[in-house]
């Protein structure tokens, strides 16, 4: 156990090695107790020369070690076995821990029930909202569900349903997925349903889903209109919860997983990227939710502000106000009408549109803003009106896109993630004294 979790902490970290002869930089991928480290993707840096493959390094010919540039981790190329949340700063703010130096979110495979599931669903039932999120093979045609991920404000438990079998639900999660006290945020509920009903017999109840609110949004934004397409979770992230795209390519790549890729659930040992992959869908759900709810909520505290700024200054229509009239339909929510006519105009000369009268959200014409407040007066547009156009013909996917973690071909083997704990790790001595415990680990 002590080996394996030492090996995990440099695990996919990119490290330059001084040996006897020469410099290397490659990808940590094992770390043995006959203190021998095997690296991928090496390089010599006294002549650029790479080597294919892995290479295989004795600790007697260390001199030193240390870490390179972190730019290939920031671009999501090196996977991890945790979740830094300097790099998801949302989170930092919601995820309230017990200690407030926490820089991880945990993640949890449950792949047998001794020890860690029992503990798992007891923690879930105390929670009153958790992220829900599922990954299979043709989930859309009730196909197999192979993982269900729920995540709590401090850790992300991944379910591995393969090997739990039906077993897991009478055990507690159909339970807590039928729960009407705990609230599930999910991203398009309808395949993640579909499975659960048609292949356990668990009925889904008190969804906040986080697809359907996003059109909500628009809707109101646009003052009536519908966009012509639902949005991805990657796109909702982005959106709602302005995180830079560079941190959510896991996201895109999954949710583009072609009928042959998403075999890769059947996995076993599922490699660390994929576990990676699946904590973060879930992750992102909770803070996504209260960002979805300021947005739903903006006309109303758009009118509460209008009633507080009439009350608090002199009117004349107030003191004619009586009780008979006082529980009339005041004049200031009738604004409601006039701020979504004001909408509309703009969206409709913002936004492409198709023959079925929907926009084309991906393609807006200029930064007209759509929020329109009540109290403020209106100003005549200047722009032309523009015909509508067509929606452009969808982008092919690039099959050299596809990042390296998918491919199951590798002749390295992947260590056995799912039989322990993937827990967060705090190094206060940073980088630096993380090289200098590997140089005499290998003395």
């Amino acid at each position: 156990m002590a080996d394996y979790s030492f090996s995990n902490i440099f695990q996919g970290k990119r490290i330059k090695i001084t040996l006897k002869s020469s410099f290397c930089v490659g990808v940590v991928q094992r770390i043995s107790s006959s203190k021998t480290v095997t690296l991928t993707n090496v390089v010599f840096v006294d002549n650029g020369r790479e080597l294919p493959g892995s290479r295989l390094i004795f600790g007697h010919e260390f001199v030193n070690v240390e870490f390179t540039d972190d730019e290939d981790k920031k671009h999501g190329n090196i996977p991890e076995d945790h979740l830094k949340l300097s790099e998801f700063q949302p989170f930092k703010t919601f995820y309230h821990a017990d200690d407030d130096d926490d820089e991880y979110v945990k993640f949890e495979v449950i792949n047998a029930f001794h020890e860690k599931f029992g503990p798992a669903i007891m923690q879930i039932k105390k929670q009153h909202v958790v992220g829900v999120g599922a990954d299979g093979v043709d989930m859309y045609k009730h196909g197999r569900l192979c993982w269900l991920q729920i995540a709590t404000k401090h850790k992300v438990y991944l379910f591995d349903i393969l090997l739990l079998g039906e077993k897991a639900f009478k055990n507690g999660l159909t339970m807590i997925l039928e729960s009407k006290g705990i609230l599930k945020v999910v991203h398009d509920c309808r395949a993640i349903a579909g499975c659960l009903m048609t292949q356990h017999g668990v009925k889904m109840t008190n969804v906040f889903d986080t697809q359907v609110a996003d059109v909500m949004c628009f809707h109101s934004e646009t003052g009536g209109f519908f966009p012509h397409k639902v949005s991805t979770l990657h796109e909702l992230v982005s959106r709602h919860l302005k995180l830079p795209s560079s941190h959510l390519s896991v996201l895109e790549t999954k949710s583009q997983f072609t009928e042959e890729e998403s075999k890769l659930w059947y996995k076993r040992p599922c490699p660390l990227p994929l576990l990676n992959a699946m904590a973060l869908s879930v992750i992102h759900l909770q803070p996504l939710r209260m960002a979805l709810l300021d947005c739903l909520l903006t006309d109303y505290v758009a009118l509460v502000d209008v009633y507080l700024s009439n009350s608090q200054y002199p009117n004349e229509d107030l003191e004619s106000i009586n009780m008979e009239k006082v529980f009339d339909l005041p004049a200031e929510l009738r604004l409601l009408d006039q701020m979504h006519c004001e909408r509309r105009e703009c969206a409709a000369k913002r936004y492409p549109t198709t023959d079925k009268g929907l926009l084309i959200r991906s393609g807006p014409r200029t930064e007209t803003p759509l929020h329109t407040s009540p109290v403020s007066e209106q100003h005549e547009s200047t722009e032309p009106t523009v015909e509508p156009q067509s929606a452009p013909p969808p982008m092919e996917a690039d099959e050299n896109a596809f990042p390296a973690f998918v491919d199951v071909a590798t002749p390295d083997p992947v260590p056995d993630t799912t039989s322990e704990e993937v827990s967060e790790m705090s190094f206060g001595g940073g980088v630096k004294d993380l090289a200098s415990l590997l140089m005499e680990v290998m003395a």
